[in-house]
This record gives C-alpha cells, sequence and structure tokens, in this order.
C-alpha cells in the first residue's frame, strides 16, 4: 500500500471516531438536536395547509426542502468552519508535519461532516413525517433517487466549503458568510416553490446547488402530482445531475491547489501571529 493510500485509510478510521464521538459529546447532540427542533418549528406552523395546485400540504413541500438545505449547509458551512477553525488552532500545521497528515486529516474531515449532514437530514425527517402527510410514500424509486442525489449533493459541497474555509482568515469570517447564505436559502425554493418568485431571482436562485438538492428530495419523497409546484412543471433530474455534476467538478477542481496554497503558507510564525491578532481583539 502506498503511503498516501495508507494516510487517507487512516484518515477513513479517524473522521468515523470523531463521527462517533459527536455523538456522546453534550454540545454537538445538543447541535443535532435544536438543529431539528429549529427545522420542526416552521413544518408545524405550516401544518396541513394546502400548497395551491400541487395536491400536497405546505409542510409536505417543505420537508425534503429543509433536508436538501441541511445538506448542503452541512457540506459547506461545515466543512468551512473546521478548517477555519483548525488551521486557527494550529491542527493543520500539525498535521502538515507529518508525513501525508494533510491527506489523512481531510479524508477524516469529509468522513466526519458526511456522516454529521446524514444524521442532520435523517433526524428532521423521522420526526417531520409524524407532522405531515404525503411524503416518503413512493415505494422503492425513493431510494433509487437518494442513491444519486445525496452522494453527489455531498461532492458538490464539501469541495466548496474546504475552498471557502482555507481562503477565510480566522473562524469569525464564516459567521459573516451566513447572511449572503440566509438569503441564497430564501430564493432556492425552500420554504415555498421557486416558481413563486420573479423570473430574475429564479435564474439567480438555480445557479446554486440548494435549490438543486430541494428539487432532487422533493422529487424522491413527494408523489407524482406534486410536480405541478416546480418550475417546468418537472423534476428535471438531467438537470440536477448537471448542474450538481457542475459544482462537484468545480469544487474538485478548485479545492486541491487552493488547500496546497494554504498548507504551504502554514507556519509557526503565521499562528502566532493569528494568535497575537486573537489576543488583541480580546483585549
Amino acid at each position: 500500500m502506498s503511503p498516501v493510500w495508507y494516510a487517507a485509510r487512516v484518515g477513513v478510521r479517524r473522521g468515523w471516531t470523531e463521527l462517533r464521538q459527536t455523538f456522546t459529546t453534550g454540545q454537538d447532540v445538543f447541535g443535532y438536536v435544536l438543529w431539528t427542533v429549529l427545522l420542526m418549528v416552521p413544518l408545524f406552523l405550516a401544518g396541513d395547509d394546502p400548497l395551491e395546485g400541487a395536491g400536497i400540504s405546505a409542510g409536505a413541500f417543505m420537508l425534503p426542502s429543509m433536508l436538501g438545505m441541511t445538506l448542503a449547509f452541512t457540506g459547506m458551512m461545515t466543512t468551512a468552519q473546521l478548517l477555519a477553525t483548525e488551521r486557527e488552532d494550529g491542527t493543520l500545521l500539525r498535521a502538515k508535519a507529518v508525513p501525508h497528515g494533510m491527506v489523512g486529516h481531510l479524508v477524516g474531515k469529509i468522513v466526519m461532516v458526511s456522516g454529521m449532514a446524514l444524521v442532520s437530514m435523517a433526524l428532521p425527517f423521522a420526526a417531520g413525517v409524524f407532522l405531515v402527510d404525503g411524503v416518503a410514500g413512493q415505494g422503492g424509486g425513493v431510494l433509487l433517487t437518494l442513491a444519486w442525489v445525496v452522494p453527489l449533493g455531498l461532492m458538490a459541497t464539501l469541495p466548496m466549503g474546504a475552498v471557502v474555509g482555507s481562503l477565510v482568515t480566522s473562524p469569525r469570517a464564516i459567521g459573516l458568510l451566513m447572511l449572503p447564505v440566509m438569503g441564497l436559502i430564501v430564493i432556492s425554493g425552500i420554504y415555498f416553490p421557486l416558481s413563486k418568485l420573479p423570473e430574475w431571482l429564479q435564474t439567480v436562485g438555480q445557479v446554486f446547488p440548494v435549490y438543486w438538492l430541494g428539487l432532487g428530495l422533493r422529487a424522491a419523497l413527494l408523489p407524482a402530482d406534486a410536480v405541478a409546484a416546480e418550475v417546468g412543471e418537472s423534476w428535471r433530474y438531467l438537470e440536477t445531475a448537471a448542474v450538481l455534476g457542475a459544482w462537484a467538478a468545480a469544487g474538485l477542481l478548485l479545492a486541491p491547489p487552493v488547500l496546497r496554497r494554504m498548507a504551504r503558507r502554514e507556519s509557526g510564525a503565521a499562528m502566532a501571529e493569528r494568535h497575537r491578532k486573537a489576543m488583541q481583539r480580546v483585549g
């Protein structure tokens, strides 16, 4: 086995260990529960109010949409937050000092964040099916669609999260990105159909993967009649695969050189300078 493959194998084990630790750490468990509760609030408020012309309730439309949002949010923002934090506290510098340590470290983060995304989707889904009717009653087609939408969604968001985490100067900068991210969610057809928005906002929303992840999960979990609420009254499977694939390809092309550049610039002096600036802000 080559050293790189061995480092990747170690990274998989490390990622799995870190994922399991999130189930035993109070702060992480609270995060899972809080996220589930936050997603249940709009479902509870929407209830069984019918969605005009779609033959489903507003809650049924929102549940798979919010699961897609969760996948995109966790894949991108959590990855960025973890990398930015570990860059500041010296974790990445220590990984750099080990032969192929960066490879193992990043593989571990991919495994961990992927698992967190799946758990963050599974919990709201399990709770949401008791609040709304008409979700996940389509038989084997559900699993078939999920089998390609979810992995492709992770590939579309994880590398971009790594790019963002490598470019920002501190974890606090990630918080500033939350405002445009929340705006993107509003125009991505998560809480109401994208077809209700002006055409120019529809165009903007369809550029990003959040909308397409929501669409893919609605296609998997909602009855066929619900397609009437979608843009063009179509689930657009090919377009979903194409846009998510394009984001995945862009991320996979950008992430390696950006991560290598970040690793080259990591040093004890750079970390000490970041620590000094942080202490000045505290003071």
